[in-house]
């Protein structure tokens, strides 16, 4: 038996014959060798924290996302509620580094 991986599942491969569906009276049945049978793929799913500027990252996380111990830069008053993950903040800023332009490790902060 043989393993072939496919995208994040495997499939293994015995050489056994499967009917596909029940045939009509008369038809002749039809039988697939799993080593020719399609085999769907599912599509790459989207990262979660891909996101291509401050509006589509507001739309999931709406205040932002920052380090853990971030404080906002502002003259004004702060903002604190922003979803607060080290490692969700690293993936963001190494998919699209301009989205903390004030560099306060907090990326798209929103009051």
């Amino acid at each position: 038996m043989r393993k072939v991986v496919l995208g994040l599942s495997a499939v293994a491969i015995t050489g056994a014959m499967l009917p596909l569906a029940t045939p009509a009276a008369g038809a002749a049945a039809p039988s697939a060798n799993l080593a020719s049978a399609a085999v769907a793929v599912p599509q790459k799913a989207t990262a979660k924290y891909k996101f291509k500027n401050c509006t589509a990252l507001n739309k999931t996380y709406k205040h932002g996302v920052g380090k853990s111990g971030a404080k906002d830069k502002t003259s004004g008053k702060r903002v604190t509620n922003f979803k607060k993950s080290t490692s969700l903040y690293k993936k963001v800023i190494g998919y699209k580094k301009g989205l903390d332009r004030d560099k306060d490790g907090i990326a798209c902060e929103k009051r």
